[in-house]
This record gives structure tokens, sequence and C-alpha cells, in this order.
């Protein structure tokens, strides 16, 4: 993708080049208003420590440069944030120069053109963003406090890790962390973890091919409680320090073949001291020429070899991130192909939890996918990734990761949404090893062509979380779509013979709900109700729904059925007024408590019950006037809640 096809992220709608050339005409600086210099973009939990002063790098030094005699890796110095998973990963991509030119464009200077204006571009929920940053960056006593480069004038690192946190949503949302996250978000790739002290036997030859395929590699060592975090050991390493992996070599020394593994520390200075560090004996061993050649950039930089058997024992994981799922193995014949699902885990609805809770694990999102073209071993290739969405930016809302994880079923014939007794009965084909709160979960699986059923979980139920699903596949891997009419499952079928068979009236039929539930007591809707429909799902403004436009609908009925029935504890074919509040809050809609008594006056009977045909209603009507209201005002809520109250006061004669 070029930098071209970025998404422009800043409030304005403006792109890095429209912004630098307005300030180029007016003479002024660039102050970004979304990340503007004060404190609540360093920290959102605690006080800042010290007396920062937000400083360009014009006002830093003489002779400031965006990049100095090239970007590498001892560009990267740890400041005072707990960010060193990042400044691995940083280190890492500096190593791969095409992926370096996308995240850090080029032409950014201190001189020609400079407007006080950097732009820096990151992958993000399977799009790239173009983040862009003024260069006031936080010093004390006009040192930079954050990353810095080993070289005072250079700045491009102290910049990225600006425009990173401005992504994430302030400084402090970056401590702590896994590498491949960084890793991910600089290429886009999929990601591999393995345990050293269970790792295959190839993983010596694993970690080779994958620098020499380009791919970035992170390591670190486990701690077993926060007072061990960043403790240094007797042989120079630190625990829960993230590590970035920066060579593999094979050496003849003493006549054998020794296995070696650089490695970098992004503090700088702190090194290995055990065998084949910096100035050992083993070096004495080797041939002059292959150790000018292994040791040419070799310095007092944190960066350090370590044979591999003493790197397994020191180092608890590595992390691969492939530029490329063909990189996965080494003989991967066909270009892999990627299908993304997006979803979210909605309290009350599509939160279910993993396996354990068999009563709600039915009710998460379930997707289907077909495995087809098998290789030579009747089996298909697969990468699954799931990833949670957006939660180091709700840190400041009390969120953090959940632990999240996710099972593969063959799916049944002829069923969109498969119930409890499914499960009960049947054993999931493939999962994820474990239930971990890390953003992403990635497992490899081989398994048999055919239909298959993805369902991403929370552990536990009730939990709430956006997430995106990559699912990499070396032949084809994809969704069933809609269907032809021959090849229609059993439920489009009956769909498309009701909508062509009853057309306008179709919506007042009460068999177009009880073709999915059974347990829904429904006698049709008002006409009124069919209109607001329409109004809903006419895209293409004709004044009446198409097939396609009402399968859409039908996505949307079924959840919000689902929602019905998770409310509806007793199966009474009633909710009560009181929990319509976390009904229409799990549906995505967030009123006041002013709307909710005009919306329990309006549709609650004597008995403060909802039954199901004035609970669609209310929930067609009100997602209609959302969706108005909020293209009318998107940035005014307080006024969006005004226009709904005003509407539902009118439509009640209040």
């Amino acid at each position: 993708m070029s930098t071209s096809q970025a998404e422009n992220t800043q409030s304005d709608g403006k792109s890095f080049e429209q912004l630098r050339h307005e300030c180029l005409m007016k003479g002024v600086l660039f102050e970004d208003p979304d990340f503007p210099a004060k404190d609540s973009s360093l920290f959102f939990s605690e006080k800042v420590p010290v007396q920062i002063e937000w400083k360009r790098p014009t006002e830093i030094c003489k002779n400031p440069k965006f990049i100095l005699d090239g970007a590498d890796r001892t560009d990267i110095c740890q400041g005072q944030l707990g960010d060193c998973w990042l400044l691995a990963a940083v280190a890492s991509l500096t190593m791969k120069k095409e992926a370096l030119a996308r995240v850090v464009p080029p032409d950014q200077e201190f001189d020609q053109r400079y407007a006080g204006i950097f732009h820096f571009q990151f992958w993000n929920h399977n799009k790239w963003l173009d983040v862009v940053v003024d260069d006031r960056l936080p010093t004390v006593r006009n040192q930079l406090i954050m990353l810095h480069s080993a070289s005072s004038n250079e700045f491009w690192s102290a910049l990225l890790e600006k425009a990173y946190a401005k992504l994430n949503g302030s400084y402090e949302a970056l401590k702590g962390g896994s590498t491949m996250e960084a890793m991910e978000d600089f290429t886009g790739g999929v990601g591999e973890m393995y345990e050293t002290k269970a790792a295959p036997g190839d993983l010596f030859n694993i970690m080779k091919k994958a620098l020499d395929r380009g791919s970035m590699m992170g390591c670190s060592i486990d701690i077993s409680s926060s007072a061990e975090s960043e403790a240094k050991t007797s042989t120079g390493l630190v625990k829960g320090h993230a590590y970035s992996i920066t060579g593999v070599e094979e050496v003849n020394a003493r006549g054998q073949k020794v296995k070696l593994v650089r490695i970098r520390n992004p503090w700088g200075q702190v090194e290995w001291n055990g065998a084949w560090s910096d100035n050992s004996r083993e070096w004495n061993y080797v041939d002059s020429a292959e150790k000018t050649r292994i040791l040419q950039n070799s310095a007092d930089d944190g960066e350090f070899w370590m044979e591999f058997e003493d790197f397994k024992r020191n180092y608890d994981k590595v992390e691969i991130c492939n530029m490329s799922p063909d990189s996965l193995t080494e003989d991967t014949k066909h270009q892999w192909a990627v299908n993304v699902f997006e979803g979210n885990w909605i309290r009350g609805s599509t939160a279910g939890g993993c396996r354990n809770y068999i009563d709600t694990f039915w009710t998460n999102p379930q997707f289907k996918l077909l495995l087809n073209d098998a290789d030579g071993d009747n089996t298909c290739s697969v990468v699954i990734a799931l990833m949670q969405k957006n939660r180091r930016k709700l840190r400041k809302e009390g969120l953090d990761l959940e632990t999240i994880g996710f099972a593969v079923y063959e799916a049944p014939e002829g069923e969109d949404h498969v119930g409890k007794d499914f499960f009960r009965y049947n054993a999931s084909k493939a999962r994820s090893r474990t239930y971990i709160n890390m953003r992403e979960v990635a497992e490899r699986f081989t398994l048999p062509p055919g239909h298959y059923l993805l369902v991403p979980t929370t552990f536990q139920p009730h939990h709430e979380a956006d997430f995106l699903i990559r699912v990499f596949s070396e032949t084809k891997a994809e969704p069933p779509m809609p269907s032809p009419p021959e090849e229609e499952t059993k439920e489009e079928k009956g769909l498309r013979r009701l909508f062509e068979q009853l057309a306008g009236s179709c919506l007042q039929h009460p068999s177009f709900v009880q073709i999915s539930r059974k347990e829904i007591k429904f006698d049709g809707l008002s006409l009124s109700t069919c209109h607001s429909i329409i109004n809903l799902m006419d895209v293409d403004n004709t004044g009446k729904i198409e097939f396609q436009e009402f399968k859409v609908f039908w996505e949307k009925m079924k959840k919000w059925i689902m929602l019905f029935l998770s409310f509806d504890t007793d199966r009474s074919g009633k909710m009560s007024s009181y929990e319509l509040r976390g009904a229409l809050k799990a549906a995505g809609m967030q009123l006041n408590n002013q709307l909710l008594q005009l919306v329990g006056l309006r549709f609650a009977d004597e008995n403060y019950e909802i039954d199901f045909d004035d609970y669609l209603t209310c929930i067609v009507r009100l997602e209609n006037m959302f969706r108005v209201f909020q293209a009318m005002d998107k940035f005014n809520r307080g006024r969006v809640q005004m226009n709904i109250m005003q509407f539902l006061m009118l439509s009640m004669n209040v």
C-alpha cells in the first residue's frame, strides 16, 4: 500500500500536506489541537512528577536533524517511560528499510519546508493510518525525557514515539506491552510466539529464516512478581524487559559450529557479560576475518551476542512478527489469502464467555468459514489471529486488556447461528492454546477441507470489547457469501420465499421472526413500524426494501431478538421496563434518564412490561432517530439527545 492510501486521522480531516502548506503560507509553526503540549498528553492517572517543558528541536539544539546518517538501531535509547517493548520493535524496524520508509515517510526535515509538523504511519485494525504531530517534545533541563537518539541533534525516534502515543491516547498508555504489538502496528504482519523452554527443535532455524525473510523479532525474560520488573541479573540481563533480536549466525570455533544470537537492549550500555559477550575469550577462537565481519558494529551500546543454548536458558519468550504470512513455514507453496471479520462482545447479548459457561457460550459471535482446495496432505493450512481493539486508548476509562481466546467447530448445515445444544454435544476441532490477556491471540492449524464455525470469546461472560479477526490461509478460506437462490441455506430460502410472496406486507407477517426464534411470541408489526424499518434500511432511496437490504435488516433483527431473549430471562415473552436500559445499551443506544422515562411511558404497559412488538417498534425508531440526528450533528451529543427527546414527545403527544 502506498503512503497516499493511508487514512488521515486529524479531527479536522486535513492531511499532513494540507496542514504543512497552511502553516508555511501563514508563517507559523504547527500546534496540534488533537494532542496538545499539556500534561494530559503525558499522563491520565497520575500527576507529572517533575516540571516538564515542551520544546521544539530547534529550541533544544543548534542544528537539529530528523535523521542523521541513516536511521539505525543505535538511534533508540529509552527514556523515563516503561515502553521498552515499543523501543525493541523500533530497533527491529530499522533493519527492514522498506517497512521503515512506510512508518517514517521520507521528505521530512528541519530545513526545507519546515513548519513544526511531522507525520508517521501505523497499521491499525486492518488499515493504515497517517498520524501527524507537532514537534514539541517533553524535556527537563533542556534534555528529552522520553525516547531519544544517542545523537543529541537527531529526532526521528522521539517524534515516532510521540505519534504512537497520540494514536493510543497518551504517553502513559504506552506503559507495558508486548513487542509483537508494535511490530504488527509497524508492518500489518502476523505474529508467532515461542516459549524457549518448550520450543521446537528447529527454533534456531526458524529464527534464522525469519530474519532472512525480513521478519521482526523480540525476546524477554518472565517475571514472577512486579518486584522483579526491570531487575538486573548478575549476568547483565534485565527481567521483564523487552529486547530485540537483530542477528542469528553460525561460526566456526575450535573446529565446531557454534550457534549465536545477537540481541539489543533498548537501554543501551547494560549488556550480557557471559560467554560470547563483547571482548570475551571465546572470540579468540574464531577466524579473524569472520570475527571482524560479525563484530564490525560491536560497541558498548546495549547490543551483544550469546550462544544459542545460553539464550534459551536465560530468555523465556521469542516473538516473531512475519512481514507476510507466507513466511510462517519453509515450504509454503501458495500465496496466502487473508479474510477479515469484525465484531464485538456486548454485555447481555454477545458476551457469552468461554466454553466453561455453556449456558451463555452459544450467544458469542459466530463466523462461518469455508476451507477448500486442500494441499497434498488433504489438509488446509490456516492461521487465525484474534485481536481486541483500542484497549490502550481505553485505559484512561479504567479498562484494560480482556482475557481472550477462540474455538473452531465443524459447522452444521443450514444453521446461521447454532444454539446451546450444539456446543453441549460437539467438541471443537481447533482452539487457541490458552486464554490470555494479550492484545492478540494467534494460532496456526491444519484442518481438513470443509465448513467451519469460528467462535471468538472473552474468558468470562458479560465482558465487553470490540475485536478483529484475521484468517490467513494458504489456499482459499472465505466466509460463505449470500448464495444465489439454488444454493441458499434453509433460512435464506425461507426469507426469499416470504419476501417474494408477500412483497410489501412481508414485514407484518409473524413468520419472519419465528423463522429464527420459535421462543418469540409475535403477532406482526404495525404499519407505522414497517415504515420505520423501510426508512432505516432503504439505502438507495427507492421507497422500497430490496431483498439484499432486507437481509441486512435481518442480521440486525437477529441481534435484537438475541437481546430480547437475554433480558426476557423467564421466557414470558415480555421484558421489564427496568431491564430496557440494559437492552438498549447493549444495542449501542446510550440514553439519559429523562429519555428512558419517556421510552418507558410510551412503550411499557400498566405492569411496566414491554412485549416483543413494542420492544421492536421502540428499537427500530430509536435507531432511525440516532442515525438521522447524528448525521445532522455528529459532534454535538447533547443536541442529538435533545432532538430525540423532542421527537419522542411529539410522537407521544406529551
